[in-house]
């Protein structure tokens, strides 16, 4: 019996395997999430870019308040500025559709703990 010479490969098979492996990485990169909460950002024509920051406070649509990306409430936020250094700039994100109130209670917590380096993050 003479074997047959194999003088080609079959990458159907592979290719195959290919756009499968492609399909499950673009699904899967859709899933993964920026690492921040999802906010709609108020618009401002004089938005700059901040060199740094290193304390956010996030207020959601609901007027949920996070502070390094855990949830808070205010009572709790007031503790937690107690062991932030008052040198260290604070960053707010707050929803576009927050109430105002919200904001402004975070606003004045910060400011009567010291801190005075706040900026407030929008899109432009």
């Amino acid at each position: 019996m003479r074997l047959k010479r194999f003088d080609q490969i079959n990458v159907i098979p592979f290719i195959d395997i290919m756009l499968v492996l492609l399909v499950i990485v673009l699904t899967t990169a859709t899933f993964i999430a920026k690492g921040s909460i999802p906010l709609d950002l108020p618009k401002a024509g004089s938005a700059k870019e901040l060199p740094m920051k290193n304390v956010e406070i996030s207020i959601t649509k609901e007027g949920k308040i996070f502070l390094k990306k855990r949830p808070v409430s205010l009572d709790e936020l007031a503790k937690e500025l107690e062991s932030i250094n008052k040198k260290s700039s604070i960053l707010i994100r707050t929803d576009k559709n927050s109430r105002f109130e919200t904001f402004i209670e975070v606003l004045d917590l910060l400011k009567s703990h010291g801190f005075e380096a706040i900026a407030v993050e929008t899109v432009k």
